[in-house]
């Protein structure tokens, strides 16, 4: 599809580093922005903007929304709302820091960098539990339908909307536990990745995305993150709407039947928010629709 972002579809990052940042001056903020149009490649790059910029431009982006935090049955979603945020890809973490320090300079004058997290590409597409991550990422037009608005109207057709958290790992909990007991908490066989008759709580019988009414496809572009001794899952899901991930997050935390997703044995997240991702025009970001030309 050639009005979206090409990095929301892209099969493989082998690195990343993902960039959020808030406003510290509005009057400044259209230049910025129309900055940052000028150098991001969209191939090897995704802009995603909150709900807090669009309206400090007067404008609204319809099903875009702060994502809300949750606390239900022993488990906090938190919720950290920034004004941007950049997913930068790339094959060199080298290259990938200098690149960050371009978006930043050209943003500086009306935005503060909040946080830079390095990703990598973890044997093919694991994440740093050893098991297998988005296995289950519809292909073809059937991920296009599920991760991009396609309304035809221009500014708005070819975007998307993005969630965002970054999941803390506890790997001293995830060790002690025995294989099989790993095996319940995702659903799958580490060994050969297939699902097997896991109990209720598995991950997977969680957020089998073809048990939800409407049926809630997503396409998940996670990927791990390490600093210092601490890692985990950047979980980063993008649709067409924020509707198919709230489903799956209120099913993870139990809010419909009690069970909460076994995965909150080990990992919880520490962050959470939502952004809007404009579609591309000439190959570059389409901000008709926060009255950008």
């Amino acid at each position: 599809m050639t009005n979206a972002q090409a990095g929301i579809l892209a099969d493989e990052t082998k690195l990343a580093r993902y960039m959020t940042f808030s406003l510290k001056n509005k009057d400044k903020a259209k230049n910025a922005l129309v900055s940052l149009k000028s150098i991001i490649d969209h191939e090897n790059s995704v802009v995603g903007i909150g709900e807090s910029l669009i309206l400090a431009l007067g404008c609204k982006i319809d099903g875009l929304r702060t994502m809300q935090a949750h606390s239900a049955n022993g488990i906090e979603i938190p919720s950290t709302p920034d004004a941007l945020w950049i997913w930068l890809r790339g094959l060199d973490r080298g290259e990938l820091y200098h690149r960050s320090r371009t978006v930043e300079i050209a943003l500086n004058e009306a935005f503060e960098l909040t946080s830079a997290i390095d990703s990598f590409q973890y044997d093919k597409n694991r994440d740093l539990s050893g098991y297998e991550d988005g296995t289950e990422n519809p292909k073809g037009q059937d991920a296009l339908d599920a991760a991009i608005l396609q309304n035809g109207i221009d500014g708005l057709d070819g975007s998307s909307f993005v969630a965002v958290q970054q999941w803390l790992h506890d790997f001293d909990v995830f060790s002690a536990m025995s294989v099989a007991a790993q095996d319940d908490t995702f659903g799958r066989h580490i060994s050969d990745n297939e699902e097997f008759d896991a109990p209720a709580s598995a991950h997977v019988k969680r957020t089998a995305q073809e048990d939800f009414d409407p049926e809630a496809f997503i396409i998940r572009r996670s990927m791990p993150w390490i600093d210092d001794m601490e890692g985990g899952l950047m979980f980063v899901a993008f649709g067409h709407s924020f509707d198919a991930f709230e489903a799956i997050l209120n099913r993870m935390i139990g809010k419909d039947d009690g069970i909460i997703d076994a995965l909150f044995n080990f990992t919880r997240p520490i962050t959470g928010a939502y952004y809007w991702c404009p579609p591309v025009k000439d190959g570059k970001l389409d901000l008709r629709a926060v009255n950008l030309s």
